[in-house]
C-alpha cells in the first residue's frame, strides 16, 4: 500500500494562532484528506517550536517558567486544529521527550562523522526569526521579515555545523530532483542564493539554558533552528518506532512559509545528509495572506482572528475561501468583502442553489426518488462528459497541490450542470409523458454531479459535502467513496431527504457592519497565564511610524449638537457632530458609558478622515477617541481642556 506523510511547519508559540497559521494548517489537512481519500496510507504533522529566546522573555514577562508558558501556549494551537477540523495525526512539541532524544542522537552522530566543531560566531541577529542574518539580506538594516524590530550583533562561542561542505551535493540534488523545492519561484530563489557559497553555521547557544541540552557540551543548548528541523524524523519514528520511520519516510511534503524556505530547502538537507537520512521529496513554500497589502503580524497590528472568523462563517466557508482565494504557492490579500462575495457567488448561488433545485425537482417529479436514465441527447452527453474531464483534471491539479485549480473544475461542473437546467427546462418535459424518459435522465446528471463535487469537496470543506450526502439519501460518508470518484457510478432508485438550504445567502453590508461594530466594542485580550499575578500588562510590542504616517491622520476638534440610541444596536450611539465646516454622522460603541444627553455640547476628538462605514445599516462619517481600562470596565471620551472652536485640527 502507498504510504503519504506531510508536515506543516511547526509554529513559534510566543504568540496567539493567527490567520497565516490557519492557511498553512488547512492547506496541509487538505492534502491529507485527499490523500486518505484516494485509500494511500497518511501520515499527518503538525506541532509547536518551543525552544526560543522569545519564548524564555514572554514567560518571564509573566512571571512563568518557560515550560508552563508553553504548555499554555500549545492549548491555543491544539484549539487552532480543533476548530480548523485539521486531521493530524500527531501534534509534535519539541519538548516532547522522544523529540529530545532524536535531536541529541542526530547532533552525536554528526559530530562523529566530523561534521560538528567549535568555534566562534558573530553576526546580525534577529530574535523573531531567531536567526543570524548575513549583511546582504537586511534591508535598511534591518530584517526583511521584521522591519519593526532591530537586529542585534552578537557574538558567541558556539558548535558549528559545517554546511559548506554540503554545497556542491546540494546542488546536485537540486539538478536530479527539480521538484524538490516548489514553486519554482521558490526553487529559482534558493538555487542563486546556493550557487553564492555557503558559510557554516552555529548550531548551539550558551547564553541561555532553555533547550535541548548539547550531548558533547552540558553549558550549551543545541540552537533552535537545529532543534525544530529535526521535528520532522522524530514524528515519523526515526528512534522510537523504527517500522513507522520505514514505512513513512522520506516525507512527501514539508509544508512551510516562504520566509523559511532557506532552512527547509539547505540546512535541513545538509543534516540529514551528514547522518545518512534520505532527504524529503519536496518542500513547498507557500506564500504569505496579507490584509491591506501588508503581511499579518502581530508586532505591526495586522491580525485577523481564524477563531473569530470561523465563529462567525463557519469552518467549511474559512477554509474552501482560503484555498480558493488565495492561490497555494502565491501570496494573496484577505477581505471580509472576498469572503463574503465567494461565500454567495460559489457556494450559495451556484453550488447550494443547484442542491435545492435538484432535489425540489426530483420531490416534485418523481415523488423524492431519484431516476433511472433514459432517453439520452447531446446535451445530456455532453455533461457526462464534462464530468469525466473535471475529475481527471481535478486529481491532476489536487497531486500538485493546486487547490485553486481544483476548484475552479468543480465550479465549472456545477455551473455547467445549472445551466444545463435552464437548458434541457425539466418543468417543460415533465408537461409532456412521452419525455419521462428523458425527464429522468435529466434529473439522474444533476443528482450525478452533486454526488461527484461533494466527494471531491470533501478535503476542503468536511462537513458540508456530509449534508449534500444526507439529502441525497447516500449511503455512507462522502469522505470514503474516493474509489467511485468517476461518473455514472449514483444508484437510482435511492429516496432522497431534502433539507433547508446548505449556504443561505449572506447580506455583504450587514455583515461588514457587524464586523466593524465587534472590532470596536471587543476589548484586547491579556496573555494567558498559569497562575495568580497581581498584574497583567500588554505585552505586544507596539509598532513603530513615522512622522508622514501620523501626518496622514486628520483629528479635529467636534462638538456634539445631538446624540441618541441606534436603532438596531443596544451598544451603539448615533452622534450629530459638528467639524467647522460640516456637520457628520458618527456611530460609536459607547451606549454602555454614556446616556445620549451627556453628550450633547461635549467638545470630542474626531478621525476626520476616516473612510465611511455602515454600522447596523447606518452611515457613520468619522471615529472618536476614547480610552479605556483591561477588560474594557470603564471607557472615557477625549475631550478639549478649555474653549477652541469646533473644526480646529489637532496636531
Amino acid at each position: 500500500m502507498s504510504t503519504f506523510y506531510i508536515t506543516t511547519a511547526i509554529d513559534y508559540i510566543n504568540g496567539k494562532p493567527h490567520l497565516g497559521h490557519a492557511y498553512e494548517k488547512i492547506g496541509a489537512d487538505v492534502a491529507a484528506r485527499y490523500n486518505k481519500l484516494k485509500g494511500v496510507d497518511t501520515l499527518f504533522v503538525t506541532g509547536t517550536d518551543e525552544h526560543s529566546l522569545n519564548v524564555v522573555k514572554k514567560a518571564e514577562e509573566q512571571g512563568l517558567n518557560a515550560k508552563e508558558f508553553c504548555d499554555n501556549m500549545a492549548q491555543h494551537f491544539l484549539e487552532l486544529c480543533r476548530v480548523l477540523d485539521i486531521t493530524y495525526d500527531r501534534f509534535i512539541r519539541t519538548t516532547d521527550d522522544d523529540h529530545k532524544e532524536t535531536v541529541q542522537s542526530i547532533v552525536k552522530k554528526a559530530w562523529e562523522r566530523g561534521y560538528i566543531y567549535e568555534g566562534t560566531y558573530s553576526g546580525h541577529y534577529c530574535e523573531s526569526c531567531e536567526a543570524f542574518l548575513d549583511e546582504g539580506a537586511l534591508i535598511e538594516g534591518k530584517c526583511p521579515y521584521h522591519p519593526t524590530r532591530e537586529v542585534k550583533w552578537l557574538e558567541e562561542h558556539n558548535y558549528f555545523f559545517a554546511l559548506s561542505k554540503f554545497q556542491d551535493k546540494l546542488l546536485k540534488h537540486f539538478e536530479e530532483h527539480p521538484k524538490f523545492i516548489q514553486p519554482e519561484s521558490r526553487r529559482n530563489e534558493i538555487l542563486n542564493r546556493l550557487k553564492e557559497g555557503l558559510n557554516d553555521v552555529s548550531i548551539s547557544r550558551s547564553s541561555m539554558k532553555w533547550g535541548v541540552p548539547f550531548p558533547m557540551d552540558p553549558e550549551h543548548v543545541v540552537y533552535v533552528w537545529f532543534d525544530a528541523l529535526i521535528n520532522y524524523v522524530t514524528a515519523a519514528g526515526y528512534i522510537s518506532d523504527p517500522d513507522k520511520f520505514q514505512r513513512y519516510w522520506p516525507a512527501n511534503y514539508h509544508i512551510i512559509g516562504k520566509d523559511i524556505t532557506w532552512f527547509h530547502s539547505v540546512i535541513w538537507p545538509a543534516i540529514l545528509m551528514a547522518v545518512d537520512i534520505p532527504l524529503p521529496k519536496a518542500i513547498f513554500g507557500h506564500g504569505f495572506i496579507n490584509l491591506k497589502g501588508q503581511r499579518l503580524s502581530k508586532s505591526a497590528g495586522l491580525i485577523v482572528d481564524p477563531f473569530d472568523l470561523v465563529d462567525r462563517f463557519g469552518v467549511d466557508a474559512v477554509r474552501y475561501f482560503l484555498m480558493k482565494a488565495v492561490p497555494w504557492g502565491n501570496d494573496g490579500d484577505f477581505s471580509f468583502e472576498g469572503l463574503v462575495t465567494t461565500y454567495n457567488n460559489d457556494l450559495a448561488n451556484d453550488f447550494g442553489n443547484l442542491l435545492s433545485r435538484t432535489t425540489a425537482m426530483i420531490n416534485k417529479y418523481f415523488n423524492g426518488v431519484i431516476p433511472q436514465q433514459g432517453d439520452v441527447e447531446p446535451m445530456d452527453e455532453a455533461l457526462s462528459a464534462l464530468g469525466k474531464e473535471v475529475v481527471n483534471n481535478y486529481f491532476a491539479a489536487m497531486d500538485e497541490l493546486l487547490y485553486n485549480n481544483a476548484l475552479s473544475e468543480l465550479l465549472r461542473l456545477i455551473n455547467s450542470a445549472n445551466k444545463y437546467i435552464e437548458d434541457s427546462a425539466p418543468w417543460e418535459l415533465n408537461k409532456d409523458s412521452a419525455k419521462r424518459s428523458r425527464l429522468g435522465t435529466v434529473m439522474y446528471n444533476l443528482a450525478e454531479v452533486l454526488r461527484i463535487t461533494s466527494i471531491a469537496l470533501t478535503p476542503f470543506m468536511p462537513n458540508s459535502p456530509r449534508k449534500v450526502w444526507e439529502q441525497l439519501g447516500l449511503p455512507g460518508n462522502p469522505e470514503a467513496q474516493g474509489s467511485k470518484l468517476s461518473w455514472g457510478n449514483l444508484e437510482a432508485g435511492i429516496k432522497i431527504n431534502r433539507g433547508v438550504p446548505l449556504f443561505p445567502r449572506l447580506d455583504i453590508d450587514e455583515v461588514l457592519a457587524e464586523i466593524q461594530e465587534a472590532q470596536n466594542d471587543k476589548p484586547a485580550e491579556p496573555m494567558p497565564i498559569a497562575k495568580e499575578q497581581d498584574e497583567v500588562s500588554d505585552q505586544e510590542e507596539t509598532p513603530l511610524i513615522s512622522i508622514d504616517d501620523f501626518a496622514k491622520v486628520q483629528l479635529k476638534v467636534g462638538k456634539v449638537i445631538e446624540a441618541k440610541q441606534h436603532e438596531n444596536a443596544d451598544k451603539l450611539l448615533v452622534l450629530k457632530v459638528d467639524i467647522g465646516s460640516e456637520v457628520r454622522q458618527i456611530v460609536a460603541g459607547i451606549a454602555k458609558h454614556y446616556k445620549p444627553e451627556e453628550l450633547v455640547n461635549k467638545s470630542i476628538v474626531i478621525v476626520s478622515n476616516l473612510k465611511p462605514a455602515k454600522l447596523r445599516c447606518v452611515e457613520s462619517q468619522g471615529m472618536l477617541l476614547a480610552a479605556s481600562t483591561v477588560g474594557d470596565s470603564t471607557l472615557k471620551l477625549v475631550t478639549i481642556d478649555g474653549q477652541i472652536p469646533a473644526g480646529s485640527k489637532i496636531r
